[in-house]
């Protein structure tokens, strides 16, 4: 085969480089982070490796400890560049503080229902109990429990009650009170002044703030 010029005279053709500029990687179809100056998307010398946070916090297994790494991970500045493009850091931190907000949130409604139920709970229990009080009460002023074992065991109870915050309402003389006093009648007392209730005819009773039942009272007019 006839040769056209020595071979040697040209030499071998260099093979033609192009440089990949492409923000996403054709392979992994991951966008190129810290490109280093070659274009070719790899990081040269970075901190991680081309590791990212997210995929740090991916290998954690715990959510929460994920979201701390990943909000401890992320620069300031990196984030509050000026004249750049919303980036994936700042999004993903802006939806970690509003997750965070939001299950704080959901913990304190939690906790909030679950003491209003126990709450409720226990007025349910003491105001089914009220009757047994009344009895108590009427044997009290009958001298049937002046001493002995049941004595005893009346003692005990209201004390019990008492521990879960149960109150009596049965003072004479004070002012009269429509949220805690139910008047039956009226009538001329000297002793007690007008508008203060002169005679308790069934206690009440409340716990804290709630007034479970009112005290039935005879309200004095005065002389």
């Amino acid at each position: 085969m006839p040769h056209h010029g020595n071979e040697e005279e040209h030499g071998a053709e260099e093979p033609v480089r192009f440089t990949d500029k492409r923000k996403i990687d054709p392979e992994t179809g991951e966008v190129r982070r810290d490109a280093g100056a070659d274009g070719s998307g790899s990081p040269q010398g970075g901190e991680h490796d081309g590791i990212t946070p997210l995929d740090e916090a991916h290998d954690s297994g715990d959510a929460l400890a994920q979201a701390e790494r990943i909000l401890n991970d992320l620069p300031a500045e990196e984030l509050d560049a000026p004249g750049e493009a919303p980036n994936l850091e700042a999004e993903l931190r802006n939806d970690l503080l509003r997750l965070q907000a939001e299950y704080v949130n959901y913990r304190k409604r939690v906790e909030r229902d679950r003491e209003a139920v126990r709450e409720l709970a226990v007025q349910s229990v003491l105001s089914g109990l009220l009757p047994v009080l009344d009895d108590l009460d009427a044997a009290k002023q009958h001298g049937d429990l002046s001493e002995g074992p049941f004595a005893s065991i009346a003692k005990k109870l209201e004390g019990i009650l008492e521990n879960f915050g149960l109150e009596r309402i049965a003072d004479a003389g004070v002012a009269f009170d429509p949220k805690v006093h139910e008047a039956l009648m009226q009538q001329p007392n000297a002793e007690i002044p007008a508008d203060h209730v002169g005679q308790v005819l069934r206690p009440g009773y409340r716990k804290g703030e709630r007034v479970i039942r009112a005290a039935q009272v005879i309200v004095s007019t005065g002389e």
